[in-house]
């Protein structure tokens, strides 16, 4: 956020009893000359003092670069916002005039201005009523808006009522007070995005309290809850965090079709339960998001810049969790024969449930798409396996999967991997990650050198042509010739514009005959 504060975040100094403290030099620099000239005036004219607070101390204590600067005044915190907009040209936002909270954006910066919450009449009290202990720390400005002549060495006392600082010590993220769920339950979603982002655990006791009162999150809105659930994914830590949140119960209110997995049975090829194959697979896909050579050993350019998208991450990482959703639904055994476990068309149903928890969720439709594209595919990587393992797999097999994926190829690919590296059971096949990586490779060839050069270069005939060479009506069949001659033209069936006009008028005239 800060250029400044990036060199002035280094290793967090600890004391004795290894408590994370701050020193003067670490913090000044996220407070550019500008910014600390609007509070000193305010400070003056508002007669309160401000805080440094919330997720910006936190993070500087944890050693890490802060996004944000979070300010805390005794009252009119929107009014400050106002006047520091005003008196620094930036853009002045407020987020909530009812709770007194108001933003401030100027030379890249972000300042968010709060008053005093629920009543609080000091700072400590304001801190008691906030959400976990890692957030309810405070610094005050006082000493650090005027001159910089002072020792950066200078240590800092943080303002403590809830014993942040152990918490961050030990890496905890643990509620402030009893009733903290009961006033915001959304704060349950955001303890897990906090551990799954921060690399903390949340504590025993205030997992505990989720598990009694995970019902409540039921009042929150879709929107807030998708976008913790979101936050999750996008961090490194989503795998322990929704398996925390599965083994509490909270999962289960956010994305209750997850849970008729539990317990489910698979083939022998599996050695999970279907909830539990579901978390292993997104574990997985961590795994080879962090290290793509470790199932890829032969790693392609075009998997390296797909998994280097946040965009991409968070599509996959929701597709490894939902990607067998549709199994309950689709769950047989043969009662006639070996008592074989089936689960035909489960990705069909899957998709039904993905689009239902999409809309509830009110997720983008681009979200939506891309989601219900990957879990409907899912199987295709191990159908064409099955076939390479009885013979050579076809070109024009290659090609088709390509062209239904398109820019989802390689988020295909490592979902496939991860799948596979979820199941361990004792019929799966011995060698299969290493068929998946062969694949990969095979299919990167062939869109790299049958392709790419066809859909980057001109069309051998357009709808137009079909018009005013074969005499067509423009209508279905058109979209269906295109297609062909492309198909052909990527296999080497066809080479030419002549070829391409032979083919088309084959199709039209088969069309014909079948009353098409």
């Amino acid at each position: 956020m800060v250029a400044m504060a990036a060199m002035a975040v280094t290793a967090v100094r600890e004391n004795q009893e290894n408590t994370p403290t701050l020193s003067r030099g670490q913090v000044q620099p996220l407070l550019p000359p500008w910014l600390r000239t609007g509070l000193t005036v305010l400070r003056q004219d508002c007669g309160g003092e401000f805080y440094l607070s919330g997720g910006s101390l936190r993070d500087l204590l944890l050693g890490r670069e802060p996004h944000d600067i979070d300010l805390t005044v005794a009252r009119h915190g929107v009014a400050c916002a106002r006047r520091l907009a005003e008196a620094s040209g930036g853009t002045f936002i407020c987020l909530d005039a009812e709770e007194d909270v108001a933003r401030v954006v100027c030379k890249g910066i972000v300042i968010d201005i709060a008053a005093f919450r629920e009543g609080a009449s000091t700072i400590e009290e304001d801190l008691r009523l906030r959400d976990f202990t890692i957030n309810a720390l405070a610094l005050s400005l006082e000493g650090l808006l005027e001159g910089e002549g002072k020792d950066s060495d200078e240590p800092l006392a943080c303002l403590d009522p809830t014993g942040g600082l152990a918490d961050i010590s030990e890496r905890l993220i643990r509620m402030t007070h009893a009733g903290a769920f009961k006033s915001d339950p959304l704060r349950m979603l955001r303890a897990y995005r906090l551990a799954a982002s921060l690399g903390c655990t949340v504590d025993a006791t205030t997992s505990e309290t989720i598990r009694r009162e995970h019902k409540l999150i039921a009042r929150s809105a879709a929107e807030r809850v998708a976008a913790e659930l979101n936050g999750i994914m996008l961090s490194s830590g989503a795998h322990a965090a929704i398996s925390a949140m599965a083994a509490n119960g909270l999962l289960f209110q956010v994305i209750p079709e997850l849970a008729a997995g539990a317990g489910l049975v698979q083939p022998k090829s599996h050695h999970l339960d279907v909830l539990g194959h579901s978390l292993e697979a997104l574990h997985q896909v961590e795994q080879l998001i962090a290290r793509p050579e470790s199932g890829f050993p032969a790693c392609s350019p075009a998997m390296g810049a797909y998994l280097a998208e946040v965009g991409n991450i968070l599509v996959l990482k929701w597709a490894a969790l939902l990607h067998d959703l549709g199994k309950p639904a689709t769950w047989a055994q043969d009662s006639s024969g070996d008592g074989r476990i089936t689960f035909y068309q489960h990705e069909r149903a899957g998709v039904e449930l993905v689009k239902r928890l999409a809309q509830r969720l009110r997720w983008s439709t681009k979200q939506c798409e891309r989601v219900s594209l990957l879990v409907s595919q899912h199987m295709r990587p191990f159908h064409l396996l099955n076939v390479a393992r009885q013979g050579e797999l076809s070109l024009k097999a290659c090609i088709r999967l390509i062209q239904a994926l398109g820019d989802e190829l390689m988020g295909l690919l490592v979902l496939a991997q991860a799948d596979a590296l979820a199941g361990k059971g004792e019929q799966r096949p011995e060698d299969m990650e290493n068929e998946v990586a062969g694949l990969a490779l095979r299919l990167e060839e062939v869109r790299r050198e049958r392709v790419l050069p066809v859909q980057t270069s001109p069309p051998l005939l357009s709808g137009r042509d079909l018009i005013e060479e074969l005499g067509l009506q423009p209508g279905p069949l058109f979209k269906t010739i295109l297609a062909q001659v492309e198909l052909e033209r990527m296999e080497g069936v066809i080479l030419s514009r002549d070829e391409a006009l032979q083919l088309a008028r084959t199709m039209a005239a088969q069309g014909e005959n079948s009353g098409g």
